[in-house]
Protein backbone atom coordinates (compact mmCIF):
# COMPACT_ATOMS: atom_id res chain seq x y z
CA UNK A 1 0.00 0.00 0.00
CA UNK A 2 1.18 3.51 -0.79
CA UNK A 3 -0.20 7.05 -0.71
CA UNK A 4 -1.31 9.09 -3.71
CA UNK A 5 -1.29 12.29 -1.64
CA UNK A 6 -4.28 14.12 -3.14
CA UNK A 7 -3.68 16.71 -0.42
CA UNK A 8 0.02 17.65 -0.09
CA UNK A 9 1.70 15.70 2.70
CA UNK A 10 3.11 18.86 4.28
CA UNK A 11 -0.36 20.40 4.49
CA UNK A 12 -1.81 17.23 6.05
CA UNK A 13 0.93 17.14 8.68
CA UNK A 14 0.72 20.86 9.49
CA UNK A 15 -3.03 20.54 9.98
CA UNK A 16 -3.35 17.16 11.64
CA UNK A 17 -0.39 17.03 14.04
CA UNK A 18 -1.29 20.08 16.18
CA UNK A 19 -4.93 18.97 16.46
CA UNK A 20 -3.86 15.40 17.26
CA UNK A 21 -1.49 16.66 19.95
CA UNK A 22 -4.32 18.71 21.48
CA UNK A 23 -6.68 15.70 21.54
CA UNK A 24 -4.09 13.38 23.07
CA UNK A 25 -3.13 16.00 25.63
CA UNK A 26 -6.75 16.46 26.69
CA UNK A 27 -7.30 12.70 26.85
CA UNK A 28 -4.26 12.29 29.14
CA UNK A 29 -5.14 15.31 31.23
CA UNK A 30 -1.94 17.15 30.46
CA UNK A 31 -1.67 20.76 31.55
CA UNK A 32 0.79 23.39 30.41
CA UNK A 33 2.01 25.76 33.09
CA UNK A 34 5.04 27.70 34.21
CA UNK A 35 6.69 24.49 35.29
CA UNK A 36 6.17 22.93 31.89
CA UNK A 37 3.81 20.14 30.92
CA UNK A 38 2.40 18.07 33.77
CA UNK A 39 -0.35 15.55 34.19
CA UNK A 40 -3.34 16.60 36.30
CA UNK A 41 -4.25 14.41 39.27
CA UNK A 42 -7.87 15.54 39.17
CA UNK A 43 -10.48 13.03 38.03
CA UNK A 44 -10.93 13.37 34.26
CA UNK A 45 -14.30 13.30 32.61
CA UNK A 46 -14.66 12.84 28.87
CA UNK A 47 -11.27 11.19 28.21
CA UNK A 48 -13.02 8.77 25.85
CA UNK A 49 -14.39 11.71 23.88
CA UNK A 50 -10.90 13.12 23.32
CA UNK A 51 -9.49 9.71 22.35
CA UNK A 52 -12.31 9.37 19.86
CA UNK A 53 -11.45 12.77 18.44
CA UNK A 54 -7.77 11.79 18.17
CA UNK A 55 -8.72 8.72 16.16
CA UNK A 56 -10.97 10.89 13.97
CA UNK A 57 -8.07 13.24 13.23
CA UNK A 58 -5.86 10.30 12.23
CA UNK A 59 -8.57 8.88 9.94
CA UNK A 60 -9.13 12.22 8.21
CA UNK A 61 -5.37 12.59 7.71
CA UNK A 62 -5.25 9.15 6.09
CA UNK A 63 -8.14 10.08 3.78
CA UNK A 64 -6.24 13.22 2.77
CA UNK A 65 -3.15 11.17 1.93
CA UNK A 66 -5.34 8.79 -0.16
CA UNK A 67 -3.91 5.28 0.32
CA UNK A 68 -3.71 3.12 -2.83
CA UNK A 69 -3.03 -0.53 -3.60
CA UNK A 70 -1.60 -2.09 -6.75
CA UNK A 71 -4.09 -3.61 -9.19
CA UNK A 72 -3.38 -5.69 -12.30
CA UNK A 73 -5.74 -6.17 -15.22
CA UNK A 74 -4.76 -9.28 -17.16
CA UNK A 75 -4.70 -8.73 -20.92
CA UNK A 76 -5.83 -5.14 -20.63
CA UNK A 77 -3.12 -3.56 -22.81
CA UNK A 78 -3.51 -2.95 -26.53
CA UNK A 79 -1.75 -5.61 -28.62
CA UNK A 80 -0.27 -5.09 -32.08
CA UNK A 81 2.98 -4.55 -34.00
CA UNK A 82 5.10 -1.43 -34.23
CA UNK A 83 7.83 -1.13 -36.90
CA UNK A 84 10.77 1.25 -36.77
CA UNK A 85 12.75 1.90 -39.94
CA UNK A 86 16.17 3.31 -39.05
CA UNK A 87 17.44 4.63 -42.37
CA UNK A 88 20.93 5.72 -43.32
CA UNK A 89 20.68 8.60 -45.78
CA UNK A 90 24.32 9.66 -45.83
CA UNK A 91 26.02 10.34 -49.16
CA UNK A 92 27.40 6.81 -49.31
CA UNK A 93 23.87 5.45 -49.68
CA UNK A 94 23.87 6.98 -53.18
CA UNK A 95 26.64 4.60 -54.24
CA UNK A 96 25.60 2.79 -57.40
CA UNK A 97 26.14 -0.84 -56.51
CA UNK A 98 22.71 -2.17 -55.61
CA UNK A 99 20.20 -4.10 -57.64
CA UNK A 100 20.11 -5.44 -61.16
CA UNK A 101 21.71 -2.45 -62.86
CA UNK A 102 19.71 -1.31 -65.85
CA UNK A 103 16.51 -3.05 -64.71
CA UNK A 104 13.93 -1.24 -62.67
CA UNK A 105 12.34 -1.75 -59.27
CA UNK A 106 8.55 -1.83 -59.28
CA UNK A 107 7.55 -1.75 -55.62
CA UNK A 108 3.89 -1.16 -54.67
CA UNK A 109 3.29 2.56 -54.36
CA UNK A 110 6.54 3.53 -56.08
CA UNK A 111 7.22 4.64 -59.61
CA UNK A 112 9.65 2.40 -61.53
CA UNK A 113 13.19 3.65 -60.85
CA UNK A 114 16.62 2.54 -62.04
CA UNK A 115 17.85 0.00 -59.50
CA UNK A 116 21.37 1.24 -59.00
CA UNK A 117 21.66 3.27 -55.81
CA UNK A 118 21.72 1.72 -52.34
CA UNK A 119 19.00 4.17 -51.39
CA UNK A 120 16.81 2.62 -54.10
CA UNK A 121 17.08 -0.62 -52.17
CA UNK A 122 16.01 1.16 -48.99
CA UNK A 123 12.97 2.59 -50.78
CA UNK A 124 11.99 -0.84 -52.05
CA UNK A 125 12.44 -2.60 -48.71
CA UNK A 126 10.63 0.00 -46.61
CA UNK A 127 7.59 -0.19 -48.87
CA UNK A 128 7.77 -3.99 -49.07
CA UNK A 129 8.01 -4.45 -45.30
CA UNK A 130 5.09 -2.07 -44.80
CA UNK A 131 3.10 -4.24 -47.19
CA UNK A 132 4.24 -7.44 -45.43
CA UNK A 133 2.98 -6.23 -42.04
CA UNK A 134 -0.39 -4.61 -42.73
CA UNK A 135 -2.31 -2.97 -39.93
CA UNK A 136 0.82 -2.19 -37.92
CA UNK A 137 2.15 1.14 -36.66
CA UNK A 138 5.19 2.53 -38.47
CA UNK A 139 7.89 5.04 -37.63
CA UNK A 140 10.91 6.29 -39.57
CA UNK A 141 14.13 7.50 -37.94
CA UNK A 142 16.70 8.75 -40.45
CA UNK A 143 20.29 9.77 -39.89
CA UNK A 144 23.11 11.47 -41.77
CA UNK A 145 25.22 14.15 -40.07
CA UNK A 146 22.29 14.35 -37.62
CA UNK A 147 19.50 11.99 -36.64
CA UNK A 148 15.80 12.69 -36.25
CA UNK A 149 12.34 11.19 -36.43
CA UNK A 150 11.07 11.64 -39.97
CA UNK A 151 7.75 9.94 -39.33
CA UNK A 152 6.29 9.47 -35.83
CA UNK A 153 4.40 6.25 -35.11
CA UNK A 154 1.40 6.07 -37.41
CA UNK A 155 -0.91 3.40 -38.77
CA UNK A 156 -1.03 5.20 -42.12
CA UNK A 157 0.89 2.96 -44.54
CA UNK A 158 0.36 5.56 -47.27
CA UNK A 159 2.46 8.03 -45.28
CA UNK A 160 5.31 5.51 -45.16
CA UNK A 161 5.15 4.97 -48.92
CA UNK A 162 5.07 8.72 -49.49
CA UNK A 163 8.18 9.12 -47.33
CA UNK A 164 9.93 6.34 -49.27
CA UNK A 165 9.11 8.07 -52.55
CA UNK A 166 10.67 11.34 -51.45
CA UNK A 167 13.64 10.34 -49.28
CA UNK A 168 17.00 11.47 -50.66
CA UNK A 169 20.61 11.36 -49.62
CA UNK A 170 21.96 14.28 -47.61
CA UNK A 171 23.18 17.37 -49.47
CA UNK A 172 26.78 16.66 -50.40
CA UNK A 173 28.08 20.12 -49.46
CA UNK A 174 26.67 19.77 -45.95
CA UNK A 175 28.00 16.28 -45.29
CA UNK A 176 30.04 16.00 -42.11
CA UNK A 177 30.55 12.25 -42.02
CA UNK A 178 28.57 9.71 -40.07
CA UNK A 179 28.75 7.00 -37.45
CA UNK A 180 26.63 3.89 -37.26
CA UNK A 181 25.29 4.85 -33.83
CA UNK A 182 24.12 8.34 -34.80
CA UNK A 183 20.44 7.39 -34.54
CA UNK A 184 20.86 5.49 -31.26
CA UNK A 185 19.69 8.19 -28.85
CA UNK A 186 16.68 9.18 -30.97
CA UNK A 187 15.70 5.55 -31.45
CA UNK A 188 16.03 4.79 -27.75
CA UNK A 189 13.75 7.67 -26.78
CA UNK A 190 11.18 6.67 -29.38
CA UNK A 191 11.17 3.02 -28.30
CA UNK A 192 10.98 3.89 -24.62
CA UNK A 193 8.10 6.31 -25.15
CA UNK A 194 6.25 3.68 -27.19
CA UNK A 195 6.76 1.05 -24.49
CA UNK A 196 5.51 3.43 -21.81
CA UNK A 197 2.39 4.28 -23.82
CA UNK A 198 1.61 0.80 -25.17
CA UNK A 199 3.47 -1.89 -23.20
CA UNK A 200 1.51 -4.67 -24.95
CA UNK A 201 2.88 -3.86 -28.40
CA UNK A 202 5.48 -5.96 -30.25
CA UNK A 203 8.34 -3.69 -31.38
CA UNK A 204 10.34 -4.51 -34.53
CA UNK A 205 13.39 -2.52 -35.61
CA UNK A 206 14.82 -2.59 -39.14
CA UNK A 207 18.18 -0.87 -39.48
CA UNK A 208 18.94 -0.08 -43.16
CA UNK A 209 22.49 1.03 -43.96
CA UNK A 210 25.74 0.27 -45.76
CA UNK A 211 27.62 0.33 -42.45
CA UNK A 212 30.28 2.71 -43.71
CA UNK A 213 31.64 4.99 -41.00
CA UNK A 214 33.43 8.15 -42.06
CA UNK A 215 33.79 9.89 -38.69
CA UNK A 216 36.66 8.97 -36.41
CA UNK A 217 35.37 7.88 -33.00
CA UNK A 218 37.07 5.90 -30.26
CA UNK A 219 34.19 3.47 -29.83
CA UNK A 220 30.72 3.67 -31.41
CA UNK A 221 27.79 3.51 -29.01
CA UNK A 222 26.42 0.03 -28.49
CA UNK A 223 22.88 -0.89 -29.49
CA UNK A 224 22.89 -3.42 -26.64
CA UNK A 225 21.29 -0.84 -24.38
CA UNK A 226 18.09 -0.82 -26.46
CA UNK A 227 17.98 -4.57 -27.08
CA UNK A 228 15.47 -5.12 -24.20
CA UNK A 229 13.07 -2.78 -26.03
CA UNK A 230 13.31 -4.70 -29.32
CA UNK A 231 11.34 -7.88 -30.01
CA UNK A 232 12.60 -8.53 -33.52
CA UNK A 233 13.48 -7.07 -36.88
CA UNK A 234 16.72 -7.18 -38.85
CA UNK A 235 19.76 -5.22 -39.95
CA UNK A 236 19.62 -4.82 -43.72
CA UNK A 237 22.90 -4.16 -45.52
CA UNK A 238 23.37 -2.48 -48.91
CA UNK A 239 26.41 -2.16 -51.15
CA UNK A 240 29.44 -4.24 -52.00
CA UNK A 241 32.98 -4.74 -50.77
CA UNK A 242 34.25 -3.54 -54.15
CA UNK A 243 32.55 -0.20 -53.63
CA UNK A 244 30.97 2.22 -56.08
CA UNK A 245 30.94 5.96 -56.89
CA UNK A 246 28.33 8.42 -55.67
CA UNK A 247 26.86 11.40 -57.46
CA UNK A 248 26.87 14.90 -56.01
CA UNK A 249 23.51 15.93 -54.55
CA UNK A 250 22.68 19.63 -54.14
CA UNK A 251 19.04 19.24 -53.15
CA UNK A 252 17.71 18.77 -56.68
CA UNK A 253 17.29 15.48 -58.50
CA UNK A 254 19.79 15.33 -61.36
CA UNK A 255 20.52 11.84 -62.79
CA UNK A 256 23.51 13.28 -64.66
CA UNK A 257 25.10 15.05 -61.69
CA UNK A 258 28.90 14.64 -61.47
CA UNK A 259 30.40 12.04 -59.20
CA UNK A 260 31.87 13.04 -55.86
CA UNK A 261 35.65 13.29 -56.46
CA UNK A 262 38.17 11.29 -54.48
CA UNK A 263 39.82 13.69 -51.98
CA UNK A 264 43.21 12.07 -52.65
CA UNK A 265 42.86 12.11 -56.43
CA UNK A 266 40.16 14.51 -57.71
CA UNK A 267 40.60 13.16 -61.22
CA UNK A 268 38.67 10.01 -60.30
CA UNK A 269 35.45 9.50 -58.34
CA UNK A 270 35.47 8.51 -54.72
CA UNK A 271 34.32 4.99 -53.92
CA UNK A 272 32.09 4.01 -51.02
CA UNK A 273 32.72 0.52 -49.66
CA UNK A 274 30.06 -1.27 -47.63
CA UNK A 275 31.10 -2.44 -44.16
CA UNK A 276 29.24 -5.66 -43.46
CA UNK A 277 31.36 -6.35 -40.38
CA UNK A 278 30.00 -3.21 -38.72
CA UNK A 279 26.44 -4.13 -39.71
CA UNK A 280 26.82 -7.61 -38.23
CA UNK A 281 27.99 -6.02 -34.99
CA UNK A 282 24.88 -3.84 -34.88
CA UNK A 283 22.73 -6.90 -35.55
CA UNK A 284 24.42 -8.85 -32.75
CA UNK A 285 23.94 -5.95 -30.33
CA UNK A 286 20.25 -5.69 -31.19
CA UNK A 287 19.77 -9.44 -31.11
CA UNK A 288 18.37 -9.57 -34.66
CA UNK A 289 19.65 -11.20 -37.87
CA UNK A 290 21.78 -9.49 -40.47
CA UNK A 291 20.61 -9.77 -44.09
CA UNK A 292 22.54 -8.49 -47.10
CA UNK A 293 20.17 -6.94 -49.64
CA UNK A 294 21.53 -6.95 -53.18
CA UNK A 295 18.30 -6.66 -55.15
CA UNK A 296 14.53 -6.13 -55.07
CA UNK A 297 13.72 -9.56 -53.66
CA UNK A 298 10.88 -10.42 -51.29
CA UNK A 299 11.09 -9.26 -47.66
CA UNK A 300 8.25 -11.45 -46.40
CA UNK A 301 10.63 -13.95 -44.81
CA UNK A 302 12.04 -11.18 -42.59
CA UNK A 303 8.73 -10.97 -40.70
CA UNK A 304 7.38 -14.47 -41.29
CA UNK A 305 8.53 -15.69 -37.87
CA UNK A 306 6.91 -12.90 -35.85
CA UNK A 307 4.42 -14.56 -33.47
CA UNK A 308 2.57 -11.83 -31.60
CA UNK A 309 0.86 -14.25 -29.20
CA UNK A 310 4.13 -15.94 -28.26
CA UNK A 311 5.98 -12.65 -27.77
CA UNK A 312 3.23 -11.09 -25.64
CA UNK A 313 2.97 -14.21 -23.46
CA UNK A 314 5.60 -12.61 -21.20
CA UNK A 315 2.84 -10.70 -19.40
CA UNK A 316 3.39 -7.34 -21.09
CA UNK A 317 -0.34 -7.12 -21.87
CA UNK A 318 -1.20 -6.98 -18.17
CA UNK A 319 -2.04 -3.43 -17.13
CA UNK A 320 -0.75 -2.33 -13.76
CA UNK A 321 -2.52 0.48 -11.98
CA UNK A 322 -3.18 1.91 -8.52
CA UNK A 323 -6.60 1.69 -6.87
CA UNK A 324 -7.63 4.15 -4.16
CA UNK A 325 -8.60 2.56 -0.84
CA UNK A 326 -10.28 5.46 0.90
CA UNK A 327 -13.73 4.13 1.70
CA UNK A 328 -12.86 2.06 4.85
CA UNK A 329 -11.20 5.07 6.49
CA UNK A 330 -13.94 7.43 5.31
CA UNK A 331 -16.60 5.04 6.67
CA UNK A 332 -14.95 4.87 10.11
CA UNK A 333 -14.51 8.65 10.08
CA UNK A 334 -18.23 8.99 9.27
CA UNK A 335 -19.14 6.78 12.24
CA UNK A 336 -16.97 8.85 14.59
CA UNK A 337 -18.40 12.09 13.20
CA UNK A 338 -21.89 10.73 13.86
CA UNK A 339 -20.84 9.90 17.41
CA UNK A 340 -19.42 13.40 17.76
CA UNK A 341 -22.67 14.95 16.53
CA UNK A 342 -24.69 12.77 18.92
CA UNK A 343 -22.43 13.85 21.82
CA UNK A 344 -22.85 17.53 20.95
CA UNK A 345 -26.61 17.15 20.57
CA UNK A 346 -26.90 15.37 23.91
CA UNK A 347 -24.78 18.01 25.69
CA UNK A 348 -26.86 20.79 24.12
CA UNK A 349 -30.10 19.10 25.20
CA UNK A 350 -28.88 18.84 28.79
CA UNK A 351 -27.82 22.47 28.79
CA UNK A 352 -31.27 23.58 27.62
CA UNK A 353 -32.88 21.38 30.31
CA UNK A 354 -30.87 23.04 33.05
CA UNK A 355 -31.81 26.47 31.82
Amino acid sequence: MSARAVVPVALVLLTALPVLALCVGQALGLQVGRGGVRRSDAPRAGAWTWWRRAVLVVLLAVVGLTPTVAATQAGGARVGIQLWFVVDRTGSMAAEDWGPGDDVVRAPGLEPVPAVQRLDGVRHDVVALTRDVPGAFYSVVAFADEAGTQLPLTDDATAVRAWAQTVTQEVTAGSAGTTRDRALDVLERSLQDAQDRDPGMVRLVFYLSDGEQTTEVDEPGSFTRIAPLVDGGAVLGYGTAAGAPMRVFDGTVDPDAPYIPDPDDPSRPALSVADETALREVAAELGVPYVHRDGPTSTADLVAGVDVDAITADGRTDLSSRRDVVWPFALLAGVLLAAEAWTWARASSRLRGRR
